[in-house]
C-alpha cells in the first residue's frame, strides 16, 4: 500500500512491539519497553504529544484516588445536564453507547463500588507520583518542570468546604496525605485569592508540571534510546491470523511487530472495534486556556472546587483548565465554556487570566465507566496490548502504565497488582 511513495517512512519488520500513539502514555510505554531491552517503533497521525496531552493542567494528583463515580454524583449531574455552562455537561442527542456508558457508571455512584476503586486508582496513583519524580526526572534526567509542589482546593462556599472536609478519614485510609485550612490561612498562602474563601485542603504530596515539556522529553527519550517515532500516519484497520494481529494497516502501507501496544486514547473505540474488541470509552471533552503569568498567581496549584476549574502556574505561563463535555467526538471550540472558566477564575482570583496573547484549546479524555484504565492483554489476542481510558489522570498515571506495560510484555513482575486495570473484565 503505497509503497513507492517518496515520502513514506522507511519500515523494517524487525521491531519487538509496534506501539499505536505517541501521547503521554504511548511515549511512557516506548520509553520504559526501550528500557527493558526490547526494540519500539511508534504511530502517531500527528507529532508526539500533540493532541490530548497537550492542554492539561500539568499536575500530579496522588489526592485524585477518589473516583468520579461517586456517592452523590448522579444528582448533581442531573441538575448540571441543563447548564451548557456547568462543570459536567452532556449535550443531548441520541447515543446508544453513552447512554450505555451513563447508566453503568451511574450505577457504581455507592460506597460499596467507591472503595475498591478508590484503592485501586490510589495504587496506580502513588507509583506513577514516585516514578515520575524518582525515575524520569532524576534517574533520566527529563527536563519537565516538574516541581513537587503540592495542591490546594479552594471553597468559597461553607457548605461545600463542611462535605469535603468529612472526607478526610476515608482520604487518609487511602494514604492521601491532607490538611484542613482555615479561609484565613489560605488567602495568606495564595495572595492571588479574592476576599472571601471558606477554606481549603492541602495536599502535600501532590506536584505539577509543563505537560508539553514531559512529552517532548519522553519522545527525546525514546529516539536517544533507539526507538522510532513516525509521524503522521493514521491506522486504518488490522489484518489478524488465528490469536494474533499480523499487521496494522495504515495510509502508508502495512506495519508488523511481535507485539501491538494500543495507546489510542479516546479514539480506541472505534479503531480497536475493527477487532471486534468492545472498550467501554466515552469521550469526555476538555478546555483550557494559556496565557502569560500574571503578576500575582497561585504559589501553588489550585482548584477552585465549586466550579471544578484547575489553575497551574508555571514560571514560563498561566493556564485554567476545566469542565466534562460528552459532546462525542464534536471538534470545535465551545465559547460558551471557555466564557465559564474565565468566569470562574474571576470569581476566585485577583487576577484571572495573565497579560498577552491566549491560547484555546480542547482535548477528549478518555473516560470509562469504572474509573480505572485498561492496562494489559487483550482478550482472545495473544499479542496485542491496551493502555488506555485514563479519563483525567493521563499525566499522572503515565509514568506507571508505561513500567507496568514494559513488566506485562516482557514478562517480569509488575510493579503493582494489574489485576483491577485488565481489559478482560469487559471481556
Amino acid at each position: 500500500m503505497h509503497a513507492d511513495r517518496d515520502d513514506v517512512t522507511p519500515f523494517h519488520d524487525d521491531s519487538d512491539v509496534l506501539i499505536l500513539g505517541a501521547g503521554v502514555v504511548g511515549l511512557a510505554c516506548a520509553h520504559y519497553l526501550l528500557r527493558a531491552g526490547r526494540s519500539v517503533h511508534v504511530l502517531d497521525r500527528g507529532p508526539p504529544g500533540a493532541a490530548t496531552s497537550k492542554g492539561n493542567c500539568g499536575t500530579i494528583t496522588p489526592s485524585h484516588a477518589p473516583p468520579l463515580a461517586a456517592p452523590g454524583m448522579v444528582g448533581k449531574g442531573l441538575k448540571w445536564m441543563f447548564d451548557p455552562a456547568a462543570p459536567f455537561y452532556i449535550r443531548p442527542r441520541l447515543d446508544g453507547a453513552l447512554a450505555a456508558w451513563l447508566l453503568r457508571f451511574a450505577r457504581r455512584c455507592n460506597r460499596t463500588d467507591w472503595w475498591p476503586t478508590a484503592r485501586a486508582r490510589a495504587a496506580l496513583l502513588e507509583a506513577s507520583r514516585t516514578l515520575l519524580e524518582d525515575d524520569l526526572v532524576r534517574g533520566q534526567g527529563l527536563d519537565c518542570g516538574f516541581e513537587a509542589s503540592g495542591l490546594r482546593y479552594v471553597f468559597r462556599d461553607p457548605a461545600a468546604l463542611e462535605l469535603a472536609l468529612l472526607d478526610l478519614p476515608a482520604l487518609g485510609e487511602l494514604g492521601i496525605a491532607v490538611s484542613a485550612m482555615t479561609g484565613a490561612e489560605l488567602e495568606a498562602a495564595e495572595p492571588c485569592l479574592r476576599p472571601g474563601v471558606a477554606g481549603g485542603l492541602q495536599f502535600p504530596h501532590d506536584a505539577h508540571l509543563r505537560p508539553e515539556r514531559l512529552t517532548a522529553e519522553l519522545a527525546r527519550s525514546v529516539r536517544a534510546l533507539g526507538g522510532t517515532i513516525e509521524e503522521g500516519v493514521t491506522v486504518q484497520g488490522f489484518e489478524t491470523g488465528g490469536d494474533r494481529v499480523v499487521a496494522v494497516e495504515t495510509d502508508r502501507g502495512s506495519r508488523r511487530a511481535r507485539d501491538v501496544l494500543s495507546a489510542l486514547g479516546p479514539w480506541s473505540p472505534a479503531l480497536l472495534g475493527l477487532l471486534g474488541l468492545r472498550v467501554p470509552i466515552q469521550p469526555g471533552k476538555g478546555y483550557s486556556i494559556t496565557t502569560a503569568r500574571p503578576a500575582i498567581a497561585p504559589n501553588l496549584p489550585i482548584v477552585l472546587k465549586e466550579r471544578s476549574v484547575c489553575v497551574t502556574a508555571w514560571a514560563d505561563g498561566f493556564r485554567l483548565g476545566s469542565t466534562m463535555e460528552f459532546a462525542g467526538y464534536d471538534d470545535s471550540l465551545n465559547r460558551r465554556r471557555l466564557a465559564a472558566i474565565e468566569r470562574a477564575a474571576s470569581e476566585y482570583l485577583h487576577e484571572p487570566l495573565g497579560p498577552g496573547p491566549r491560547e484555546e484549546w480542547f482535548g477528549w479524555r478518555p473516560m470509562v465507566w469504572d474509573d480505572l484504565p485498561l492496562l494489559g492483554p487483550a482478550p482472545r489476542l495473544s499479542n496485542l496490548w491496551l493502555a488506555a481510558g485514563h479519563g483525567m489522570l493521563g499525566v499522572t498515571m503515565s509514568a506507571v502504565t508505561g513500567h507496568l506495560l514494559a513488566d506485562l510484555v516482557c514478562g517480569r513482575t509488575p510493579i503493582v497488582d494489574p489485576a483491577p486495570y485488565s481489559p478482560g473484565r469487559f471481556a
